[in-house]
């Protein structure tokens, strides 16, 4: 069988469209992954789509007088023409349908049946006038671990996960001026301590690939006991819990990452012609798949701890072999933010720039292992000097020499353009991806080419390495190789022997 390389670029909340922030972290980067993996001839799923049932859908859609059902709705159309618009293309899409809520209800009763989830008493925010509970998006506070002011859930800043009990000074974002007590109720846990041997060794199976973010992370949250996490809460929105013992609660929405993990592959394999005979059938110890996840930090312990938790306590399946993580993406030193109305989307840019030079940019500019930030004007500079304009000289000596019979292709000019090639391959293999190293590696190939002083002699050199460039970054500047090349497959050697120059492309600053 055939290995085959599954990435999963986890949904945005189904509350708004997608800013560059998002861009910039974990979609780009995923998309770029997944189209050198088939250029280089793997086998690849690209899983992508939205996230339906957080409580956020709720506050921003009272912020904005909407019914959640038909903002998370509307969200769904925006984050697919988003992507479209600069063409990260997932073979799966999930969205919220009867689908969805059987493999999220489906995969908790199998954990349930097995004895895997317990009933705990826990302490949550709570509001007398109104007897709710308030959890997540619903309930803002400092972090016990760092102090950060936030909602309960991830904590933006250190990455643990807060429980709505443990926040210091709790208030509610429904109505702050509600007086706030703690109060128990019984819910259903993953006891996450107990996989704390096969935590452990998981993280030093794979902790050399951890960015050095997500390695300290892993290590701080394996220093201390690891916490209980709810399955079911005491709230109305969410996909309702089957289990009697917690009648009339909801599956928690942050515990169904694997469920929606696995709902987005099959999507996938569908979407190429396959028929899976469950969800998770891609996900079997024995398929031969690889899982490689790509997220912002915060999101680690949903995924890497409690994730990779739920997979060991249900044992057979394929654990995920790599975590590619980002940090956040700002804009004029700022976190891009929907709720404040802080963000630029991928649309309005593109309505003014060519996709491919946003590609570059947010691929030379991610923030992988640290905030980066985003500027109109440092975007312009950036790529008009490192992309647009040397590459446009050397499309022109290019066109100069095309429609001339074939050009003759020397073992030097192989040689090249196999280390290049390398050098490529490094950058953006699953391993040790890095978007914004492949964005180096193009700049700094580009430069060599444009200062290639081309001679009689060497005229196929030029042209062959030319081709060989464009074919490695087609992961990033797509328009432009798909418009150049018959095919943008890239090759295990380069073993042209002559090559007839083809007419480039140029570039331009403005969309037209």
């Amino acid at each position: 069988m055939t290995e085959r390389l599954m990435i999963v670029a986890p949904g945005p909340t189904a509350n708004g469209d997608l800013h560059l922030g998002h861009l910039a972290g974990p979609f780009l980067a995923a998309d770029i992954c997944a189209r050198y993996a088939r250029a280089v001839g793997q086998d690849v799923l690209f899983g992508t789509g939205i996230h339906s049932t957080q409580n956020y859908i709720v506050t921003t859609a009272r912020r904005l007088n909407e019914v959640p059902e038909e903002l998370r709705e509307r969200a769904v159309g925006l984050v697919r023409e988003s992507l479209a618009t600069l063409r990260v293309q997932a073979d799966g899409f999930v969205t919220f349908d009867d689908r969805y809520v059987k493999t999220v209800i489906t995969f908790f009763e199998r954990l349930h049946s097995l004895g895997k989830l317990r009933l705990r008493r826990v302490r949550f925010p709570y509001v007398a006038r109104t007897g709710e509970y308030l959890t997540d998006a619903y309930v803002r506070g400092s972090c016990p671990v760092c102090l950060a002011d936030g909602c309960a859930g991830l904590c933006e800043s250190c990455g643990t996960w807060v429980a709505s009990g443990d926040l210091i000074e709790p208030r509610s974002t429904l109505d702050p001026g509600d007086v706030v007590e703690l109060r128990e109720a019984t819910v259903l846990v993953l006891p996450v301590e107990e996989y704390r041997a096969g935590l452990t060794a998981y993280v030093e199976k794979h902790g050399s690939t951890m960015r050095p973010r997500l390695a300290r992370m892993m290590e701080e949250m394996l220093s201390r006991p690891l916490p209980d996490y709810p399955v079911t809460l005491p709230i109305s929105w969410g996909i309702p819990a089957p289990f009697p013992e917690v009648a009339g609660q909801v599956i928690y929405s942050d515990a169904e990452t694997i469920a929606w993990s696995m709902r987005c592959t099959a999507l996938a394999a569908e979407a190429r012609g396959e028929v899976p005979t469950g969800e998770d059938e891609l996900w079997d110890a024995d398929a031969d798949g690889r899982v490689i996840y790509f997220f912002g930090s915060d999101a680690t312990y949903a995924f890497v701890v409690v994730g990779t938790a739920m997979l060991l306590a249900l044992g057979g399946y394929v654990l995920p072999e790599q975590f590619v993580t980002n940090e956040f993406y700002e804009l004029d030193s700022d976190k891009f933010s929907t709720s404040r109305g802080h963000l630029v989307t991928g649309r309005e840019l593109a309505a003014e720039v060519p996709r491919d030079l946003i590609r570059f940019y947010l691929a030379s500019t991610g923030p992988e292992f640290q905030r980066t930030n985003f500027t109109r004007s440092a975007m312009d500079r950036v790529t008009g000097q490192r992309l647009v304009e040397p590459w446009n000289r050397v499309a022109e000596r290019v066109n100069a020499l095309a429609g001339r019979g074939p050009l003759p292709v020397s073992q030097a000019s192989r040689d090249r353009a196999l280390l290049m090639m390398r050098r490529f391959g490094g950058d953006l293999a699953p391993r040790r991806f890095s978007v914004s190293a492949a964005a180096f590696t193009l700049t700094e190939q580009l430069s060599r080419l444009d200062r290639w002083e081309t001679g009689a002699d060497d005229a196929g050199d030029f042209c062959h390495e030319v081709e060989m460039f464009l074919r490695c970054a087609a992961p990033i500047l797509v328009d432009l190789a798909e418009q150049a090349l018959p095919d943008t497959t890239i090759p295990d050697r380069p073993r042209a022997t002559r090559i007839t120059p083809r007419p480039m492309p140029l570039l331009t600053l403005s969309a037209a």
